[in-house]
């Protein structure tokens, strides 16, 4: 695996370990902990997705 899918794969765990613990927190009856939790798995997710060379860094003009 090269970094990036080492990076990528990390803010996946981090994600899961997020929805989980919203889980845990939903079934407590605890949902505003919970929806806390679901935005930062929300968030780690999309930094998963966006983790790797940005097209318009490579396109753009100096």
């Amino acid at each position: 695996m090269n970094a990036v899918q080492v990076k990528k794969q990390a803010f996946l765990k981090e994600a899961g370990y997020f929805f989980k613990n919203a889980s845990v927190h939903a079934d407590e009856g605890d949902l505003q902990l919970s929806a806390g939790f679901i935005l930062k798995a929300l968030d780690k997710e999309r930094r998963a997705f966006c983790v790797g060379p940005q097209v318009l860094h490579l396109i753009k003009s100096r």
